[in-house]
Formats: structure tokens, C-alpha cells, sequence
């Protein structure tokens, strides 16, 4: 079996920046276990496997370890891949995923994604989580992952994470962030459970950061820096009910992959 695969660089307009996503495009679904193993051998954050159904596209994540309820920059590159490489006509994508009905609009160089709104909540702070980020956080918040403040942009970049300790976590993963001195909030996000020690540019994050920091700065249009090595930045907006995210995407490999 062929199954066509586009590896594309999501929330960034260069090549090698930004969180590279592969996206396989199939005409019925896959074993679950052949999806795993394909997410294993591409070894890269996510791998985005989608099937048209009717008017919609259904669409689910891999980590190389797991699969996983919500991924942003993986569906941002399949987004890009329909209209980029698929001739895909319409203004706007809906995809059938397990948080629901997610929206991608088109609009000049960007892409703009309607994703769940998920503030955090206060919650007890394991010794685990503070001494696995190696920081004394202002505050402590949880949704699916664990959000935490701290003080400044600089302690956000400084950060030297013990990823052991971040795996007895009981979530999937730490959002830590803080004010910008050049946008309006910046984050890292470590996922080590799901084996991504550190994702590049994490979408799904920025379901429980723009809700914070929407609250926290007194607007509803953000823009975002996550500081990982490679790096990206997002448009952020709280729309109430839901979130957009919007953000540019680059190709960097066509093929196909034999099963």
C-alpha cells in the first residue's frame, strides 16, 4: 500500500522553523496499531492521518508514543497540505476530530483555526511539577495540561526542565509561560509521556494560554511567541466560547510511504 504523506513546518513562513507535522492522507482508516507504528517511524511530534467523509474531513493525531485528543500545528499542516498541494477549493476545511468539530478558514498567507476554549483551574501543585521545571511559579493552574506562570519572559527561556520527573505527572503535558517584552505572552510546552520532551510550537496549549492571558491582559487578540530552539509565533483571539489561532505554514517533503 502507497499512502501519500506531506511533512510540512507549521506557525512559521521558513523552512526548518516553526513544528514540523507529517500528514497522511488515506481513503479509509488504517489499524490503529499500523498508525502508531508510521507515527513511531516518522518520529516527529505529530502525525496527522485524515480521511474524506462527505463535505468534512475526519482526522486524528499521533505522537510517536500515543494518540492524542487535540493537536493544533498538526492540523494547521493538513490544512495546508488540502489547499497547498490538494487543490482544495473551498474558503474554509472542517475537520471531524475527537474534541469535536474544528474549522480552518483561509485568508491570504494565513490560516486561522476555531479550536475548543479550555480554561485552567486552580489546582493542588505536585513537588513533582515544581521540581521537574526546576522553578518557583507564580501561580498554578490545570485543564488537560498543567499551566504555569512565571515571572518573566527570560525565566521562560532559562528553563532547564527534568523531563523524569515531568513523566510521573498525571497529565499530558506542562505549559509554562509568562508576559512578552515583545508580543503579548510567550510559553514552552514539554510533553515527555507522550514522547515529545519539548514540542516545537504547541497549538492545543494556546487553548488554556489565550483564555489566561486574555482574562490576565484585558484583550481578546493576542500575539504569541513559543520559545522553543526552532520557534513560532501565533495570532491568537478569544472569542468567547471557542479560540482562533491563526498562523502560516511551509512545505518541506512530498512522498510516500509503503505498508
Amino acid at each position: 500500500m502507497k499512502i501519500p504523506i506531506y511533512q510540512i513546518d507549521a506557525f512559521t513562513e521558513e523552512r526548518f522553523h516553526g513544528n514540523p507535522a507529517a500528514v497522511c492522507i488515506l481513503e479509509n482508516w488504517l489499524p490503529d496499531e499500523l498508525m502508531q507504528h508510521i507515527a513511531a517511524e516518522n518520529n516527529l511530534a505529530e502525525t496527522a492521518f485524515v480521511v474524506p467523509k462527505g463535505d468534512a474531513f475526519e482526522l486524528r493525531w499521533f505522537t510517536p508514543k500515543i494518540e492524542i485528543d487535540l493537536c493544533g500545528h498538526a492540523t494547521l499542516a493538513t490544512a495546508y497540505a488540502y489547499k497547498e498541494h490538494l487543490n482544495y477549493q473551498s474558503d474554509e476545511i472542517t475537520f471531524k476530530t475527537k474534541s469535536g468539530i474544528l474549522k480552518v478558514i483561509y485568508g491570504g498567507d494565513f490560516m486561522s483555526m476555531i479550536f475548543p476554549r479550555r480554561p485552567g483551574e486552580p489546582c493542588s501543585v505536585p513537588d513533582n511539577l515544581i521540581n521537574g521545571i526546576n522553578a518557583k511559579p507564580a501561580e498554578v493552574l490545570k485543564s488537560r495540561d498543567y499551566l504555569v506562570i512565571l515571572n518573566n519572559e527570560d525565566e521562560i527561556r532559562n528553563l532547564k526542565p527534568d523531563f523524569e520527573k515531568l513523566k510521573t505527572l498525571d497529565c499530558l503535558g506542562v505549559i509554562v509561560t509568562a508576559k512578552g517584552w515583545d508580543v503579548d505572552f510567550v510559553s514552552r510546552f514539554f510533553a515527555p509521556n507522550a514522547g515529545v520532551p519539548e514540542d516545537p510550537v504547541t497549538g492545543s496549549s494556546h487553548s488554556t494560554l489565550i483564555p489566561y492571558w486574555s482574562k490576565k491582559l484585558g484583550k481578546n487578540k493576542l500575539t504569541a511567541l513559543q520559545l522553543s530552539e526552532r520557534g513560532g509565533k501565533l495570532f491568537c483571539e478569544d472569542l468567547g466560547d471557542k479560540v482562533k489561532i491563526a498562523g502560516k505554514a511551509v512545505t518541506y517533503l512530498v512522498g510516500e510511504i509503503s505498508v
